[in-house]
């Protein structure tokens, strides 16, 4: 086995930079929620990493990158020649003995399934039970994600059709958003929506957290090349043009639409830029970066505020960011593809190129949107009427972190017994007694 060590030592520090974007959507979601369910939200997060971790040994890796060619189903899940990740052992990725160490391409492939489970959490935040969430985690990346994955980036039948998905807008954001409008149905409107404040309780996480996605993302998607070339370059660089614009152009939305422009403003800028540049990345020139991330920065500002005027309660915007900004990827790459990868691809309209690539583009994101929400939709529905997914209401207005994990975020003092409370706010102690000799 003869490996490229520029290529692995590249790929290990991607895969690394992917996994720490969960950490960071775990402080990005956790500031955004109120202060009695942050270690919630962000357990969420981290229970994904566990579960999917595991399932994607066992199996995941299988179902979404081998082949099952003498059967009728390889185009919509893979075999199981790779249960376990045994047959990776000793194994490079390219035919001709050259490449990465397969297990370092799985682990980097891995780190994506994490994630995109772990965006769904938003949509249902301050209300949704530990155990449930942990079960539905392991269903649905194995029942919608890894067949997902098999469809784009592995032998499925949308990558045989030529569709363009470089970096993960179809199988990870569109994937997630689709799921979540559906969790939002299923688990229906927390306790005082719209009729109470719900704001972030620390805006300093948030922005922490879109920090480290931004970071983690340069990973994500120049990463995604799995070489070190000029498309991995090019990948990088637009990532963060669009990453810009986008975060801009949100801010400048929120100027002449409210006339503030917020520190959560510009983080959520910053994260539907990224979502809308990740199908196209490595396909498009820079100029073309800008025009999506301008309009995903801008689409995506007023595609927030779609679940007042639909009446559906997700809680951290992961439709209106995640969806919305996966589909202005996707289909932009109809019109703004210039580098096709694969044979049976085509420049986008503006280079050339005919109307049928721009149709994949439509048909990418119908197809996987539909199959994750009717699917999510079930799973929730089963475990909802099984075990129960909703918490209780008096489990919501007391604070999830109290009620599930006998936490708190934040220890705001010691209170003494004697109930009396010091003159800065804390509790002061109790007078020394005197004692007679």
């Amino acid at each position: 086995m003869k490996i490229d060590s520029g290529t692995t030592a590249w790929m290990l520090a991607a895969t690394a930079l992917v996994l720490l974007m969960t950490p960071g959507l775990a402080f990005f979601y956790g500031g955004m929620t109120r202060a009695k369910s942050v270690l919630n939200m962000m357990m969420m997060s981290f229970g994904a990493i566990v579960t999917v971790t595991v399932a994607w040994v066992l199996f995941g890796h299988s179902l979404a990158f081998t082949d099952n060619p003498s059967s009728a189903i390889n185009n919509v899940v893979g075999g199981f020649d790779a249960l376990g990740l045994q047959s990776l052992v000793g194994t490079a990725t390219e035919n001709d003995g050259t490449g990465m160490p397969s297990l370092v391409f799985s682990a980097f492939q891995l780190t994506f399934a994490i994630i995109t489970v772990a965006l769904i959490s938003g949509a249902i935040a301050d209300r949704a039970k530990f155990g449930a969430w942990i079960l539905f985690s392991i269903l649905w990346a194995t029942i919608v994600y890894f067949p997902v994955a098999h469809w784009v980036w592995g032998t499925g039948w949308l990558n045989t059709m030529g569709i363009e998905d470089f970096a993960g807008g179809t199988v990870v954001h569109i994937n997630a958003g689709a799921a979540g409008l559906a969790l939002c149905f299923v688990l229906g409107k927390r306790h005082g929506w719209r009729k109470e404040p719900m704001r972030p309780h620390n805006l300093p996480f948030v922005l922490l957290g879109a920090g480290l996605l931004w970071f983690g993302w340069f990973g994500f998607n120049a990463g995604s090349e799995l070489a070190v070339d000029g498309t991995t370059g090019l990948a990088f660089m637009n990532t963060q043009i669009a990453t810009a614009v986008a975060a801009g152009a949100w801010l400048v939305v929120e100027k002449m639409r409210d006339g503030h422009a917020t520190s959560l403003g510009v983080a959520s800028g910053a994260v539907a830029g990224l979502v809308a540049i990740t199908p196209a990345c490595g396909f498009v020139d820079p100029w073309a970066a800008i025009v999506i991330g301008l309009l995903a920065g801008v689409i995506c500002a007023y595609a927030v505020g779609l679940k007042y005027r639909l009446g559906f309660d997700d809680s951290l915007d992961v439709v209106g960011v995640h969806l919305v900004g996966g589909v202005i990827g996707a289909v932009s790459l109809g019109f703004l593809a210039a580098y096709p990868f694969l044979d049976q691809q085509s420049e986008g309209l503006f280079y050339g190129g005919g109307v049928g690539q721009l149709g994949l583009q439509v048909l990418g994101p119908v197809a996987v949107g539909g199959y994750s929400f009717v699917v999510t939709w079930v799973l929730g529905k089963i475990i909802d009427r099984t075990m129960g997914f909703r918490i209780s209401t008096e489990e919501e207005m007391t604070g999830i972190d109290v009620t599930t994990h006998a936490e708190t975020g934040y220890d705001l003092g010691t209170v003494y017994a004697s109930g009396v409370t010091s003159p800065n706010g804390g509790a002061a102690a109790p007078a020394a007694k005197k004692v007679d000799a």
